[in-house]
């Protein structure tokens, strides 16, 4: 067993996978191709279910189990109407891993995940919160910093390691949030975690569904120009998404001028109006990842994006990462 295969076994038996390397559930990238290239190659693959209703949900497991005999996990946010269906789709699926993002999940889906017989992760942004979780009954932990693409925290992948690695060891804890090299994964490791998770990298993987035109956009970009969006109202609590600047993210603050005006003058409600928000960034991520607007759509990216120098198979990014860390921790012996 070499030194990597020792620090990642609790996290590779907790998932069933050869390599405890986790895929970030990303919107509208993070589907069937996606996450069965991923489990295939050794990681674990998790479908971004976001909005999808329970039918599109269904047919993506059943489509996914088609592709792969590896595990794969299933994210659900804990927001969604249908919540109780798309567990319920899960456990007929026999889905092994259900990662709950979104918020706080209820005593009641925390039960019901459980009922299935499934493995619950959840994200937890402090120490406090890690242990309610797993005190509540959460098999895992996964911990994600700013750096990260998408909605994010306030907090950096670092600090979030070293105040929670140490406190919550029970069970397994994943990082995530700006991690790019084998390098970076051998230090999470050696600090206690149990695995990592990684999305910017797999989202301009071959196998990735997203427009080529996405793709190039990340190869292009450098870590300074994934940029986290401005609140511009503090009564409209818009939790910060970060994504490579564009013509989008100068649109996203003409939006929130232009609902917070709405507000004022009593067309629509504070809830309504935080509503519009949210739909803006899914729309504007459909534009980028489906039809390729790279000027006016959302290039949801992490820090890490600066790593990512070509189009490559998602074997070959899993192989390249794992080498590095074996190096890194051969390195250190």
């Amino acid at each position: 067993m070499t030194r990597l295969d020792h620090l990642s076994q609790r996290g590779r038996e907790f998932l069933g996978s050869t390599h405890a390397i986790m895929a970030g559930a990303m919107t509208w990238v993070s589907e069937r191709t996606l996450v069965s290239a991923i489990s295939n190659a050794g990681g674990f693959g998790v479908i971004a279910c976001g909005a999808m209703p329970p039918a599109i949900l269904d047919a993506e497991i059943a489509a996914t189990k088609a592709l792969t005999d590896r595990p794969f996990g299933v994210n659900l946010i804990t927001l969604h109407p249908a919540m109780d269906e798309l567990i319920d789709i899960c456990g007929r699926h026999g889905v092994s891993h259900v990662v709950l993002a979104g918020g706080l999940p209820s005593g009641t889906a925390i039960d019901r995940i459980k009922g299935t017989g499934a493995k619950l992760m959840c994200f937890a942004p402090t120490a406090a919160l890690a242990k309610k979780l797993v005190r509540s009954g959460v098999d895992a932990i996964v911990i994600e910093g700013s750096e990260a693409g998408g909605h994010i925290g306030p907090v950096s992948t670092s600090v979030l390691a070293q105040e929670i690695l140490p406190a919550v060891t029970d069970v397994p804890v994943f990082v995530a949030g700006g991690i790019g090299r084998g390098s970076a994964i051998a230090a999470y490791l050696e600090m206690g975690a149990s695995g990592v998770q990684l999305g910017t990298r797999f989202a301009a993987a071959e196998e990735s569904v997203a427009h080529a035109n996405f793709k190039r956009a990340f190869v292009r970009a450098s870590a300074r120009d994934a940029v986290a969006s401005v609140q511009l109202d503090p009564r409209l609590p818009v939790i910060p998404v970060r994504a490579l600047k564009n013509a989008g993210s100068e649109a996203f603050a003409a939006k929130q001028r232009e609902v917070a005006n709405a507000v004022d003058a009593g067309a629509v409600t504070l809830a309504e109006g935080q509503l519009q928000i949210e739909h803006y960034w899914a729309g504007a991520l459909r534009r980028a990842v489906v039809d390729g607007d790279v000027e006016t759509g959302s290039l949801m990216a992490g820090q890490s994006v600066g790593m990512v120098g070509a189009v490559q198979p998602v074997a070959a990014i899993i192989a390249e990462l794992v080498a590095e860390a074996e190096a890194a921790l051969a390195g250190r012996a």
